[in-house]
């Protein structure tokens, strides 16, 4: 006897190949029907007898694409139609919950070999791509995931491809952005350089001849899947630091792109771990311990023992390192660092990247397949033996994270720094794709872009808006404007640290009360003070500020995070008083001309500081390793390249004031012991390691007398200082060592890139 049954699937079911897997599974069992898209995910009416439907819909569970994930199966009885056959209908619009929608995943291995074999058709073609590979959240305007709703609209398939997209046994049988040298998107080199010649070329003539001007030392501007990168021959010392001088980046790391995983052996160690995270479809950027006999030059990262390197991961990429269109000798490794004016968002139109780039590149590499969701590569590290994002962008976004939680519709705005917003409805949680700083106006604008197409990407209409608690940053702001626009949203403010936690005990799942321990660099407080080191106890519902270190001032506010030697200098003051002008530092000797004056400043100063991160700075311009940053947690990245030379298992002490109910860890003694260490010319390297692990240690004699306290047994951490993978993992050891269960940011950066899920788990439960 027929019977007949409609199975809903959520999930990652668009984009991926799933509707010719049903297809072909269906034809397989003998069934008939018909799948289609909806805005909610697939939808499948399947007619047979019911052992066949029993296996079918096993087999729908168990044999999925390769890039499918489910997350949602219904399967409900109806009434047989009487078909014959199995078919692929039209996508239709329905209101409800959202599909998924994949992240770009790197060029498959069947497409990479079409891609360089000559008696295929689409030979060298940079945008070969199949079910299986290719760009997806970049291309995407909206769901049903269908080429009508991405940027492969204007490119209409030619009768080659046509018969490919609807020829079932064919690998891309509706893949929707399918294309071909003579009906889909062109490659151009456009030149910049003067006199003007051979220009423009196009197709496998511009890659070729981007290829000779990158080995002849320009710099190019190259269009890639979610953005603009900025590109020159990494092992050209003259042009590295050529790019460094025209993008005012004296000492930031560039990433490095490698054709496989052999040239990227012969520039760092690496382990089976870090091999599989290279080679993943996602792709990332990975840092890597560099190996000590590379030839590449130590100015591509200076200030620390790792180098940031990603394998190519778009058919383009993979033709720039190819023998073919190389003359025969191939690149070894490319600079690949995102191109964007300092503090703007990556460049993805042609337009506004041959303006905006004019002055640092020598060409452009450019196609007309338009960007429509920009996304920045990722950045991932192993750190106690598991991979940890530092950043989540291309490849993991906008992939949800499911909670336990019952989410009402929430826009959490995120931090001002690093940013990435949430968007949360039901169990799940869409983390944008890395926003960044946002200090211009160009970066705010992409930020409220991105959350108005995301909104409708995942037909999320806020009812309650989260921000920090800082009043002047701009996610603040913003929540507070769309508040007054629409009487019916509420706006909460989420303190900073909190979020921080709370993003590792909604990324975790957790259900017990923690002991919080939030490593950061400033964050405001609920006293107004700048926070940064702090200790938390209690859950969701109440995270109860147990513990800070001790306050500090921050002389010249702002001007201390660019100085961390304005940070020394208010440590010492701390410790020694006025007998700081007695001590006989070089670092005294250095800033002599500034010490009083800095010193009146921290005497008076009413910014007090706890944090984490302005002590990490200060120790590294005691040491002398950094007085002045250019960039982010520089000094910090300094101080632990030296103190990675030594494994001295020395600290220094510290104290914990325990007599009133808030823990109050001082510095005094630690900063006199790293002076006395400087007094007797010990070695940088060592200093550097007793400091990393009295930090360490800090972290574990206050877990231990919260829990004396409470009781509580799980221990949380975040903050960016945890992006220190010699931290992470000493803070872990010693606190497992004392049958603690520790938890921390793995598919979050523990930097403010996870502050936007924190604020949304709190705020559901306290506004519940």
């Amino acid at each position: 006897m027929v019977k007949a049954a409609r199975i809903k699937l959520e999930g990652i079911v668009q984009g991926v190949g799933f509707r010719p897997f049903v297809h072909r599974l269906a034809v397989d069992l003998g069934i008939s029907g018909f799948v289609l898209n909806t805005s909610d995910g697939v939808e499948i009416h399947a007619e047979a007898d019911p052992k066949k439907l029993k296996s079918f819909f096993l087999r729908l569970k168990n044999e999925l694409p390769p890039l499918a994930r489910l997350t949602k199966a219904a399967v409900l009885a109806t009434r047989p139609q009487g078909l014959k056959d199995f078919s692929i209908r039209e996508s239709k619009k329905s209101f409800g919950r959202s599909c998924l929608v994949s992240p770009d995943i790197s060029i498959c291995p069947d497409c990479r070999k079409e891609l360089l074999n000559p008696i295929n058709r689409r030979y060298l073609y940079p945008f070969i791509n199949c079910t299986n590979c290719g760009p997806r959240f970049s291309i995407i305007h909206n769901v049903p995931y269908d080429r009508a709703l991405t940027t492969m609209k204007k490119f209409k398939m030619c009768p080659a491809c046509n018969r490919e997209f609807s020829d079932i046994a064919d690998r891309r049988y509706h893949a929707q952005p399918n294309a071909c040298p003579a009906c889909g998107p062109k490659v151009t080199l456009i030149n910049n350089l003067k006199p003007k010649s051979h220009f423009p070329a196009k197709g496998a003539k511009a890659i070729a001849e981007t290829i000779r001007l990158l080995k002849d030392g320009r710099i190019a501007a190259i269009k890639g899947i979610g953005g603009f990168h900025i590109a020159c021959d990494a092992y050209n010392l003259k042009t590295v630091k050529k790019l460094r001088d025209l993008k005012n980046r004296p000492s930031k790391p560039f990433a490095l792109m490698v054709s496989d995983i052999r040239e990227a052996r012969k520039l760092c160690c690496i382990s089976r771990l870090e091999q599989t995270i290279l080679e993943s479809p996602e792709r990332p950027i990975v840092l890597l311990k560099k190996k000590n006999d590379s030839k590449i030059s130590s100015i591509l990262a200076p200030d620390n023992n790792y180098l940031g390197i990603m394998l190519c991961y778009a058919p383009l990429h993979y033709l720039m390192f190819s023998p073919e269109l190389s003359a025969g000798k191939p690149l070894q490794a490319l600079v690949m660092t995102s191109a964007n004016i300092s503090d703007e968002p990556i460049e993805i139109e042609n337009s506004r990247a041959l303006k905006n780039l004019k002055s640092i590149c020598d060409c452009f590499l450019v196609h007309d397949r338009d960007i429509y969701n920009r996304c920045d590569d990722s950045i991932v590290q192993v750190m106690d033996n598991r991979p940890i994002l530092l950043r989540r962008s291309r490849g993991y976004s906008p992939f949800p994270f499911f909670t336990d939680l019952k989410f009402k519709p929430i826009l959490s705005c995120g931090a001002e720094l690093k940013n990435t917003f949430c968007l949360a409805q039901n169990r799940s949680a869409f983390l944008s794709q890395y926003i960044g700083d946002l200090k211009t106006c160009a970066s705010f604008g992409f930020y409220k872009e991105a959350i108005q197409r995301l909104s409708k990407l995942f037909q999320i209409k806020p009812r309650l808006i989260v921000h920090d608690l800082h009043p002047d940053y701009l996610p603040t702001r913003y929540s507070q404007e769309l508040a007054a626009k629409n009487k019916f949203l509420k706006t909460v403010a989420i303190q900073h640290h909190q979020a921080h936690l709370a993003s590792v005990i909604a990324e975790q799942r957790i259900k017990k009360n923690i002991i919080g321990v939030c490593f950061d660099g400033i964050g405001y407080g609920e006293d107004r003070k700048v926070w940064g080191g702090e200790f938390f106890t209690g859950g969701l519902r109440g995270l109860r500020r147990a513990g800070h270190l001790e306050y500090v001032p921050l002389p010249g506010g702002d001007k201390a995070t660019l100085e961390p030697f304005r940070m020394a200098i208010s440590y010492l003051y701390i410790a020694y008083g006025k007998d700081i002008y007695d001590l006989k530092l070089d670092f005294l000797k250095r800033h002599e001309k500034k010490l009083e004056s800095i010193v009146n400043v921290s005497a008076l100063n009413s910014i007090q500081t706890s944090s984490c991160g302005r002590l990490f700075d200060a120790v590294s311009a005691l040491l002398g390793i950094c007085d002045i940053i250019t960039y982010e947690a520089q000094a910090a990245i300094r101080l632990q390249r030296y103190a990675e030379k030594s494994s001295t298992l020395k600290s220094y002490r510290f104290l914990i004031d325990d007599t009133q109910d808030m823990l109050v860890i001082k510095s005094r003694e630690l900063i006199s012991g790293i002076v006395k260490d400087l007094e007797h010319k010990v070695a940088k390297e060592e200093i550097a390691r007793k400091f990393h692990n009295s930090i360490a240690a800090m972290a574990r004699q206050v877990c231990r007398k919260l829990r004396e306290k409470t009781g509580f047994n799980i221990v949380c951490l975040s903050g960016g200082v945890f992006q220190n993978s010699l931290l992470l993992e000493h803070s872990v050891k010693l606190l497992r060592e004392d049958k603690f269960q520790v938890y921390y940011n793995e598919l979050l950066p523990a930097n403010d890139g996870a502050i936007s899920l924190g604020q949304a788990a709190i705020a559901n439960q306290i506004c519940a």
